[in-house]
């Protein structure tokens, strides 16, 4: 009888046990949830959407999925919300289906509208799917994401994450900065596009034109071997060179060392040199090219091809400057710019400009001597002529007061010096020495010469 009894009881406790498991079991599947229905229809659902998957609004658990079911190429998921959640729920939801994690299930997200309705959602509404530009982004990236990540080894992305989030961590801050200048870097390249677009379509028809040019670049390329060839068998030549290169190198270091002051020096002291040379550039190529012109008259001169060999000249006497006068100090004073005269036969004692500024007082000009500006008489003055001469305003046939520069070299009448030109002159119209000339010639001819330019041929 007391076994009987023991028996019924242990047959209670595991009926107990099995009924409260069993009631477990209702509770979890929600065979007791008096849920709102609501049904919510998207064109795709996929695999990782399953039933009793929750529902959130704003991250918070509203209700789960009950039923999905397809029909038509539309996919029908109905869900049950809370009763006592249902009033934070508006009317007017949009619905996203999102995964919890990389790997895990996916779950409703209920997306509230951005403007209120004043209701909130009833039993029987249907809620449209989410179809906004940033859902669509959203969706794409994860259907892009989840064949990557199924192809990509748990084990090694956790070991990849893990090692990540160790060097990130601490960082915040420094990332957080390093964010911020790359926004600022992508806001200020922004404005550059429309140039960054047309560099990238002209590197477009660069590339075709170096698609044309291939064949050549490649023939170029096969001639560049036989230089390579040449440089592999040349190669201990170009050591031994590249070796005495090494030791000028060292020589001309040490010259330097030696010397470096002394270049300086040399430049310095060669800075006014050099600019002189500089002014007076321009008229170098005239200077070079009349100097090869007088190569001929330089032959003639000296009889070259003729049978008489030697000095063939014209002498001319012409009125002297006479000896120097005090404030004549040889001096010199000429700063007239580059000039390019012509060459004349015969040619002019002086410069249209004046003779050349030495500190003594020139000469009057000699009858038929160009006087005035230089351009007006054929000289390039490359544009340096500013005005100035050297004759002091004097002109052929106008002086009145002349220096004792201006004066006849033949010193005074009958004077030794002036009986011994007379002789020389005369001289050399007789034919004779000018010791055969009588000395009173100098009174019946110096008269006439004195004054005047006598030229000897």
């Amino acid at each position: 009888m007391r076994s009987t009894r023991k028996v019924l009881q242990g047959v209670a406790f595991v009926a107990v046990m099995v009924l409260l498991v069993g009631l477990a079991v209702a509770k979890y599947a929600g065979s007791f949830r008096s849920g709102v229905p609501v049904t919510l229809q998207v064109d795709k659902a996929g695999t990782q959407l399953a039933t009793r998957a929750d529902v959130k609004v704003r991250g918070m658990v509203v209700g789960q999925v009950d039923d999905i079911s397809t029909s038509g190429g539309v996919v029908t998921v109905s869900m049950s919300l809370d009763p006592d959640k249902i009033a934070a729920v508006p009317a007017g939801v949009s619905a996203r289906l999102l995964p919890k994690t990389l790997f895990g299930e996916k779950y409703v997200s209920l997306v509230p509208p951005t403007a209120s309705t004043g209701r909130h959602l009833q039993a029987g509404d249907v809620i449209p799917e989410d179809r906004s530009q940033t859902a669509r982004e959203l969706e794409r990236v994860l259907d892009g994401l989840l064949p990557l990540l199924r192809d990509v080894e748990p084990q090694k992305l956790a070991t990849t994450l893990g090692a990540l989030s160790q060097s990130l961590s601490g960082r915040g801050e420094e990332l957080g900065r390093t964010l911020v200048q790359l926004n600022t870097l992508v806001k200020g390249l922004n404005p550059s596009l429309p140039d960054l677009t047309a560099d990238i379509t002209q590197l477009a028809d660069y590339a075709d034109n170096l698609n044309g040019a291939a064949p050549d670049l490649l023939d170029a390329l096969e001639d560049l071997t036989t230089t390579s060839r040449t440089l592999v068998d040349e190669s201990a030549n170009l050591q031994a060179f590249a070796s005495s290169v090494t030791g000028a190198s060292d020589d001309l270091t040490g010259f330097l060392r030696a010397n470096g002051d002394n270049i300086v020096a040399l430049s310095a002291s060669s800075r006014p040199t050099l600019e002189s040379l500089a002014r007076y550039a321009p008229e170098f190529p005239c200077f070079f090219q009349q100097m090869a012109g007088l190569i001929p008259f330089a032959d003639n001169a000296f009889g070259e091809g003729s049978a008489h060999p030697g000095i063939h000249i014209t002498l001319e006497i012409t009125n002297n400057k006479g000896k120097y006068s005090p404030g004549e100090e040889p001096r010199y004073l000429d700063d007239r710019g580059p000039r390019c005269y012509p060459i004349t036969y015969p040619g002019a004692q002086s410069p249209p400009d004046g003779p050349f500024r030495d500190g003594s007082k020139p000469s009057p000009p000699a009858v038929g001597n160009p006087v005035g500006n230089p351009e007006a008489f054929g000289v390039n003055t490359f544009g340096t002529y500013d005005g100035r001469q050297s004759w002091n305003g004097v002109r052929g046939g106008t002086v009145n007061n002349e220096p004792a520069s201006w004066r006849t070299g033949m010193g005074l009448a009958n004077s030794p010096a002036d009986r011994q030109m007379v002789s020389e002159v005369v001289a050399v119209q007789q034919g004779v020495p000018p010791g055969q000339v009588p000395a009173w010639s100098s009174m019946l001819v110096g008269p006439l010469y004195r004054g005047s330019e006598v030229t000897l041929t």
